[in-house]
């Protein structure tokens, strides 16, 4: 326990031999959790980087009483991918129905294509506006919002389970009122 404060204060104090001995006792634990949940092996030796240059800046903050050296490796690093999943996470902003489905360019389609997809549109929103308040709620917000259920769960102030049943029931609603051809699976 003591070593491992004693290599971190070296670690804080810009010492490279230090550096080079905490690279190289976790390196490749760190580089394995980034390789296992970031996409590409760039992507992982990259962390990899980011990592060690926040455990430098960070060393000085190290305490052998809260936690083992390879425990705060690894917290450093689990926040780190997680920060950089949430960064690589695509989101469509929320618009909302009109907006988004009039986004969609539809003069490049064969013709009288553009005008089916503007009616299986319209025959859609039309079925989700009738959906109840909540379903109505949880289909937009994951759907057109790009929303977690969980973060749904919590904008709308409703438990995980309501929200689950609230979209499973939705979907099961529009998969009856909407035939299949117009995209509800």
């Amino acid at each position: 326990m003591h070593d491992d404060w004693s290599l971190m204060q070296r670690v804080a104090e810009g010492d490279r031999a230090a550096v080079a001995e905490l690279y190289d006792r976790f390196a490749s634990l760190v580089y394995r959790m980034a390789y296992q949940l970031l996409p590409t092996k760039g992507d992982a030796e990259d962390a990899v980087q980011e990592i060690f240059v926040r455990l430098w800046q960070s060393a000085g903050h190290f305490d052998p009483n809260r936690a083992s050296l390879v425990t705060w490796v690894m917290l450093i690093t689990r926040r780190y991918l997680v920060d950089q999943l949430r960064r690589m996470r695509v989101r469509p902003k929320f618009t909302g129905f009109d907006e988004q489905w009039s986004a969609e360019d539809d003069s490049i389609a064969a013709p009288g294509v553009g005008m089916q997809r503007k009616e299986r549109r319209q025959r859609l929103r039309e079925k989700i506006a009738a959906l109840p308040e909540l379903q109505r709620q949880v289909v937009e917000r994951a759907y057109l919002g790009g929303k977690t259920l969980r973060e749904i769960g919590q904008e709308l102030n409703k438990p995980i389970g309501t929200v689950k049943s609230a979209l499973s029931r939705a979907l099961a609603v529009l998969r009856e009122r909407v035939p299949s051809e117009e995209g509800i699976a």
